[in-house]
């Protein structure tokens, strides 16, 4: 049994986990044996929830309702979407975690249409290894995480089996669905609902640019949400740089406030970084500002020369910034050398 971890669960994780040193020593976070530092996991845990609309889960017995530890999906900024796990010694050796990360990655892959996942373990865990294995896992050398130096595994859909059971993630019947191309108009005019300028751009007189891949998210069998993407060859203080432009993300009134927002801008950055873009940009409207703030994005305060028909002119939007490759923000200016996307 799993569900998105709560506050309420410190207690459990802290028996579970938090005090099982045999646990603990495998985790890159290290020795933390006190019940307030699981209430600071717990919460960690809630806001990683709000932030991007999957985390890690409270794995139960079906039987006992015991606690039996944690596992799910947690974004590291630097590494991409990583599949963790810690369990409580009487779960271990169960088929738990096999069991649970199936779970898992079929939510990353089939319902949030993520590109890859990754599994990050420190060497002489032979255990997690094993289990990494077992899920389809490949090796894809080593990082540093935490200071600690950690090999790292890699999945991805094709070598992933289906879950057995599908987890609920707080939005049981929202499903992501990745598709190259600008979209469907049937979609764009749904998410539309009859509002002649839902981004508030017509005034602009701006020619854009088609998105190279979009994402819709569906629920009952409709599309409630989408935003698209392209990469492209920019300028940053004239020097050349690899980016993905972000742009047409829009909710349906109806399904605002649920964090479908969140969840998209998450799972592009991840598309993003699977494409080998080096930083994400964003033209957005201000009422977005706080929400990308708040998912990692800073707000660019040079110039953005875009393109059009009659020639290039500066962009009179928002320009957030998301880096992918720890490269510094442009100090001077960046040329987004096409169409505003």
């Amino acid at each position: 049994m799993m569900e998105p971890i709560r506050r309420e669960d410190s207690d459990d994780l802290f028996e579970a986990v938090v005090s099982q040193e045999s646990v603990m020593r495998w985790l890159a976070t290290g020795r933390a044996d006190s019940r307030s530092a699981a209430e600071a996991m717990c919460d960690e845990h809630v806001a990683h929830w709000t932030r991007h609309g999957y985390g890690d889960f409270a794995v139960r017995d079906a039987a006992t309702h015991a606690f039996l530890g944690r596992v799910g999906l947690r974004n590291r900024a630097r590494y991409g979407v990583d599949l963790g796990f810690a369990l409580h010694p009487r779960a271990q050796g169960r088929g738990v975690a096999g069991e649970a990360g199936r779970a898992c990655l079929d939510l990353a892959f089939r319902r949030l249409s993520l590109p890859a996942v990754f599994g990050f373990v420190l060497p002489g865990n032979t255990a997690s290894i094993a289990v990494l294995r077992r899920l389809g896992a490949q090796a894809d050398g080593a990082v540093q995480s935490s200071g600690l130096h950690c090999l790292r595994y890699r999945f991805d859909l094709a070598a992933t089996a289906a879950a057995e059971h599908v987890v609920d993630n707080g939005c049981a019947d929202l499903q992501l669905v990745h598709a190259p191309g600008p979209g469907s108009p049937d979609d764009h005019a749904a998410l539309r609902d009859g509002r002649s300028d839902p981004f508030g751009v017509n005034g602009l007189g701006l020619v854009w640019a088609d998105k190279q891949h979009t994402l819709t998210a569906v629920s009952e069998g409709r599309p409630v949400a989408s935003a698209g993407w392209l990469l492209r060859d920019m300028a940053f203080d004239g020097l050349p740089r690899r980016a993905v432009g972000l742009g047409g993300l829009l909710v349906h009134p109806a399904h605002r406030g649920k964090g479908i927002a969140r969840t998209l801008i998450s799972v592009a950055v991840e598309h993003a970084r699977a494409a080998g873009a080096e930083t994400m940009m964003l033209l957005c409207h201000p009422d977005l500002i706080p929400l990308c703030t708040q998912l990692g994005w800073s707000r660019l305060s040079v110039p953005v020369a875009v393109r059009q028909p009659d020639g290039p002119r500066t962009s009179p939007l928002t320009t957030m910034i998301y880096d992918l490759a720890g490269l510094p923000h442009p100090t001077i200016s960046v040329d987004l050398r096409g169409l505003p996307f």
